[in-house]
């Protein structure tokens, strides 16, 4: 048995007993569900107080004219998608906040990928569009992308905010010194990660906007 054939064998036995794959079915979900609430709270009891440093530090960085520049690789690549949409459609009558995903431009993506190679697709891109006082979001499952890494590099040494999310144990992300924030989902399932990773950038979307609302109040 193999393929999605493993993962649920008791949609592909010859006899299937409708009530009994039900019960499965319903059991496999509240024991996800369950798993992955837990794993928020852990990351908030853990995390929490950083979140807030971070968001206090974004916020600063908005009020002083800064941009927020998001990246990532593959289903981090959409996440860092809702992350600049987030902010520039924060909603409830606020001004859009300027944020841009690296990864829109397939145009220059494609461009730098071919040209010079796709370890410096976002350095490459930080290099010619990022400012002092702006914040680099980058975004991995396993921390270990080096095009995350040169990118953070290249964020650091251009006085940036540098805010990392990451799973597991962060991976190489939490060996270099690039990183102000790094927040990680210590699981080692992926789905569990990147559904724990939504919830962390969504809380900091909203305490930057608390954070903003203390500004102009």
């Amino acid at each position: 048995m193999t393929g999605v054939e493993s993962l649920y064998p008791f949609l592909y036995a010859d006899k299937t007993d409708v009530a009994a794959v039900l019960a499965q079915v319903s059991a496999s979900t509240v024991a996800k569900a369950r798993e992955i609430t837990e794993l928020r709270r852990r990351v908030l009891a853990e995390q929490g107080e950083r979140l807030a440093r971070c968001a206090a530090e974004m916020a600063e960085r908005f009020v002083a004219g800064g941009r927020l520049l998001s990246f990532g690789n593959g289903g981090s690549s959409t996440d860092a998608q809702e992350v600049a949409g987030l902010f520039l459609s924060p909603g409830g009558g606020w001004r859009p906040l300027p944020a841009l995903c690296l990864t829109n431009d397939i145009a220059v993506v494609t461009a730098l990928t071919n040209d010079i190679g796709f370890d410096v697709v976002f350095a490459r891109q930080l290099a010619a569009l990022a400012r002092p006082g702006d914040i680099a979001v980058g975004l991995s499952t396993s921390g270990n992308s080096a095009n995350l890494l040169a990118a953070f590099d290249e964020a650091a040494r251009r006085g940036l905010l540098t805010v990392g999310v990451a799973g597991y144990d962060g991976g190489r992300m939490a060996e270099i010194d690039s990183v102000d924030h790094l927040f990680t989902v210590p699981s080692a399932s992926v789905h569990r990660v990147q559904e724990a990773q939504t919830t962390v950038y969504h809380v900091l979307w909203e305490l930057v906007l608390d954070r903003l609302r203390g500004e102009t109040a």
